[in-house]
């Protein structure tokens, strides 16, 4: 019973916390990019997206969660979402790549996990989609799951997450704020060598420039040599991959969620995908050996959607020209930096699976380095 007791006051501290700390990086005058952000600065300033968390935390070794993205609120299976998947480096377990690469788009919401419960996840995706009224007769779900390796802080071998928990993350989702740091999937990633989890990000462009949102959201679990806005931020701390014999690699993974409401087809959201992963470069990420590196790429153009059944056989879509591609490309890079940046600013040391630690990034450490480099 006391253990029970204790296990539940432990849990409702970190909740506690987790609402508390949501300090991003430009709440330390760290402003990334030149591009304005969004009200949120999350992905959520797309508009009709939400965001939901589930967060397992439970005895010592469950350190792990489900998130959510819902692109927009209507049947996803019957108004289907032009997307695109750009793999930066391969060593994952993304479910539903090889129908968005033929067909170009996607059917259902994503869903972010830890690798061995993928499974599970696509099982709580299709689920979720049968049981639409307008769905009865549907018999085929191209189910969309990432995943990163949660398994040095999660007992990830216990495959601990459930379809409810699928489901709940997905009825959890809102609009507005998003829960950043050691929540839902992100609640037991480790990134830099660092606490990493759940971040995001927004730019707009202005209306000379069709005045459209790019939102990111990014589950961070890779390894390379922290750099932020320029700074060599590892190289002051003396902590980087490969330096010495406890980091002794850079593996791990990231995924990457890029919605916009411009309208793109699916090629030109290939192209924009690309460039999240200039995002990742520019924070330090090396796209190692190990490491699953995914950008899923949408685009929520209301005259864009992809009707399940319709008389047409010949449909008309206004499209971005690829001359005016160039200004989304650089919101995408902006955000999913500033994305990345905001999962290690807003995370929280956490011990987990065998007692292993991870401690969160050194704020102001990095705060004092910046100054050193005139960079706040």
């Amino acid at each position: 019973m006391k253990v029970k007791l204790i296990t539940a006051i432990l849990l409702l501290v970190f909740t506690m916390n987790i609402n508390a700390q949501q300090k991003r990086v430009r709440d330390y005058g760290i402003e990334i990019g030149v591009l304005k952000p969004g009200k949120n600065n999350a992905i959520t300033d797309v508009e009709g997206v939400t965001v939901g968390h589930k967060t397992l935390i439970k005895d010592n070794n469950v350190r792990t969660g489900v998130t959510a993205i819902i692109p927009h609120q209507g049947n996803i299976f019957q108004q289907k979402i032009p997307a695109a998947i750009y793999i930066g480096n391969g060593f994952g377990k993304l479910a539903g790549y090889s129908q968005v690469k033929e067909l170009g788009n996607i059917e259902t919401p994503i869903i972010l996990t830890n690798t061995l419960n993928v499974a599970t996840a696509i099982n709580g995706l299709i689920s979720y989609t049968l049981e639409q009224r307008e769905n009865k007769d549907v018999r085929s779900v191209n189910a969309v799951v990432g995943e990163t390796n949660d398994g040095w802080l999660n007992d990830i071998r216990g495959r601990h997450v459930t379809e409810q928990d699928v489901r709940e993350a997905i009825n959890n989702t809102k609009s507005g704020q998003v829960e950043e740091g050691n929540v839902g999937a992100g609640t037991g990633t480790v990134c830099f060598g660092y606490k990493g989890g759940i971040g995001t990000s927004s730019r707009e462009l202005p209306k000379s420039l069709g005045g459209y949102t790019v939102g990111v959201l990014v589950q961070t679990n890779f390894g390379g040599v922290l750099e932020i806005n320029g700074v060599p931020i590892a190289k002051e701390l003396q902590k980087y991959p490969y330096r010495d014999k406890i980091l002794n690699d850079a593996d791990g993974s990231c995924m990457i969620v890029v919605i916009t409401d411009a309208p793109l087809n699916a090629r030109n959201l290939e192209r924009l995908a690309k460039r999240a992963m200039l995002g990742l470069g520019k924070t330090g990420g090396i796209a190692s050996n190990g490491s699953g590196d995914y950008v899923i790429a949408l685009s929520t153009a209301k005259d864009n959607l992809v009707a399940y059944k319709s008389d047409a056989v010949v449909v008309q879509k206004a499209e971005v020209r690829n001359d005016d591609m160039s200004p989304l490309f650089l919101a995408t890079i902006e955000a999913t930096e500033e994305a990345i940046l905001n999962s290690l600013f807003t995370a929280e040391t956490t011990e987990g699976r065998d007692g292993h630690i991870i401690e969160s990034l050194p704020i102001e450490k990095v705060i004092s380095i910046m100054k050193k480099y005139n960079k706040i």
